[in-house]
């Protein structure tokens, strides 16, 4: 993100505002999340549903202002290419890291709240923006996060493999961990 934001700022001011307004929502939302789902396992409909709003309004006028609204300009601008067109990579991550985190939700529901689910669409807004890369990293890093803590839970006999742990946090870091890696 950090790369990103250096290119916007020498190509296209505005969307550079833009992006720093979605990331700082983003370092807000995330910090209220983490704290009700750790002490709650809970991640309210009254803070993720507005998040898809603003994360969306704030990434989609960034992506259009980044490619001045036209695709020829996408496919010729140093931000991407018209197949990597950032519009369309931040609607597609939302609908593609939702349908991932829902088809778990059904497969197995004791290991996955619905709040989780929510959650992931709007992460896929902010991951699908930065690329397909990025969305593959941030939702490997959620699930790495989170096996590494479970392990650390069994290996110091804090819980068991029965245990329930808060997956909103980690989905959170692994975003935001994504969000620091490179172009």
């Amino acid at each position: 993100m950090i790369q990103r934001l250096g290119e916007l700022w020498q190509h296209a001011p505005l969307a550079f505002w833009l992006v720093l307004a979605a990331c700082a929502y983003f370092a807000v939302m995330a910090t209220r999340l983490t704290v009700i789902d750790v002490r709650h396992h809970l991640l309210p409909n009254h803070i993720v549903f507005p998040s898809y709003a603003v994360a969306g309004v704030l990434l989609l006028a960034a992506a259009f202002a980044a490619t001045g609204g036209s695709t020829e300009q996408a496919a010729a601008a140093p931000l991407g290419g018209l197949v990597a067109l950032p519009v369309l990579r931040v609607v597609a991550g939302s609908a593609i890291l939702w349908v991932f985190y829902f088809i778990l939700r059904m497969v197995y529901p004791p290991g996955m709240g619905f709040g989780d689910v929510k959650l992931a669409g709007v992460l896929g807004m902010y991951l699908g923006y930065l690329g397909w890369g990025h969305l593959f990293a941030g939702t490997f890093l959620a699930f790495l996060l989170g096996g590494l803590w479970s392990l650390g839970l069994l290996a110091a006999r804090k819980g068991t493999l029965k245990s329930s742990i808060p997956f909103g946090p980690f989905m959170l870091a692994g975003a935001a961990a994504a969000m620091l890696l490179p172009a």
